[in-house]
């Protein structure tokens, strides 16, 4: 990333800040802001309506989509990387390589929506036996490499949502809009890209979905 590694996502009440150093966030009254100027990249929340604090979610996990057998065997060294990433030492700093891992193809061109899909799927299916934790965090990663992999720039996203709080990673497509995602994707306000913390410097329209 060649941007400062701290975001603060600015809501109507208070400001979170996410360090992309340490994975530490951190929930402040708006007020408490005002005591010194912020010193990473400010992001303006986006308001999507009350959620009540509740959504409704599949009760059981989604067949795999059909995907080339290609896909499915390039997965698999994107997904043991990215799983190395994960459990290599020192553990605290973890998040940081994951984040640091989307972005390794930042500089390339951008994928088309056939390729982000087939990466989408076939990490899922790689990543399907693995006896360990596996979310959006480091499914988003691994397809983001696996598409690097190929000479392609995967639009990667982390972004926050409110009512309650949470936090999710995932895959855009050219278009912007996030690939085989739940529609609950579109109340994340995103906050880092494969560019760094904050909204993309290449333009508001591919920093929101």
């Amino acid at each position: 990333m060649t941007r400062s590694e701290l975001a603060y996502l600015i809501t109507p009440h208070a400001t979170i800040t996410i360090d992309y150093r340490t994975g530490h966030t951190e929930l402040r009254l708006i007020d408490s802001t005002s005591e010194k100027p912020l010193d990473g990249a400010i992001v303006h929340w986006v308001p999507t309506g009350p959620s009540w604090g509740t959504c409704e979610i599949p009760a059981a996990l989604p067949p795999h989509a059909p995907t080339p057998l290609s896909w499915k065997l390039a997965a698999i060294p994107a997904v043991l990387t990215t799983t190395a990433a994960l459990l290599g030492r020192p553990r605290d700093r973890a998040f940081h390589r994951l984040v640091r891992l989307a972005a390794v193809g930042r500089a390339l061109p951008p994928a088309t929506a056939r390729q982000v899909r087939c990466a989408v799927r076939a990490v899922r299916w790689a990543a399907g036996p693995l006896p360990l934790r596996w979310a959006c965090l480091e499914q988003s990663t691994a397809a983001a490499l696996l598409l690097a992999l190929i000479g392609r720039r995967a639009e990667w996203r982390h972004g926050v949502a409110l009512d309650p709080i949470r936090m999710h990673c995932w895959i855009a497509g050219p278009d912007g809009r996030p690939v085989d995602e739940p529609e609950e994707t579109g109340l994340y306000t995103v906050t880092c890209t494969p560019d760094g913390p904050g909204p993309d410097p290449r333009g508001p329209e591919r920093s929101t979905t």
